[in-house]
């Protein structure tokens, strides 16, 4: 049986900010990607949906899940305003936030590549995909608050287990106990 690797979080807060200095100054578009991505939850398939309009005078962000088809609201966080405020300054509403070289939307292959370079550029280990910015908000949102419940509903999973398993927690918490245990 063949198996696929699974994306992981970033645990370590200073790689997450090894990878945001990096794409600052390479990309600036990767770089709001990138904190948007870590600072919502929101899958890419919803990051790359948005347009200007959804972001610009806002203090919540609320769309439509492509996955689920369920209404998601957000409060926009200081950091995100001032990084979406700079990156959306003089643009039209109605265009794509997130635009190729192409002159159209981006795609998630596209933001799949500029995540993994970043990580493999910067000596990163951790497995990558796309999933990688959900699942790190997810990670380090329960090391602060300890909520599973509310990282459930903001995901719009159907249980706590699944939240934690999505994240990494349950087996943080299981190879924490077979280290604090001998017999």
């Amino acid at each position: 049986m063949v198996r696929k690797y699974v994306a992981q979080p970033i645990k370590d807060k200073k790689d997450i900010q090894t990878v945001e200095q990096y794409l600052k100054e390479r990309n600036y578009r990767d770089y709001v990607i990138w904190v948007l991505g870590l600072n919502s939850g929101l899958r890419v398939s919803d990051i790359i949906g948005l347009n200007v309009s959804d972001v610009t005078n806002k203090t919540h962000i609320s769309i439509i899940e492509k996955k689920t088809s369920k209404q998601k609201n957000f409060y926009i966080n200081d950091k995100l305003k001032r990084v979406l405020e700079d990156f959306t300054r003089g643009r039209v509403l109605e265009e794509p936030l997130f635009i190729g070289k192409q002159g159209r939307r981006l795609d998630r292959s596209q933001v799949y590549r500029f995540i993994k370079k970043a990580c493999d550029d910067n000596g990163i280990k951790t497995h990558v995909s796309t999933h990688t910015m959900r699942k790190s908000f997810g990670y380090h949102h329960y090391q602060k608050f300890k909520d599973s419940i509310i990282l459930q509903k903001i995901f719009n999973h159907s249980s706590q287990r699944i939240t934690l398993m999505y994240i990494g927690i349950e087996q943080d918490e299981i190879d924490l106990s077979y280290k604090n245990f001998e017999l």
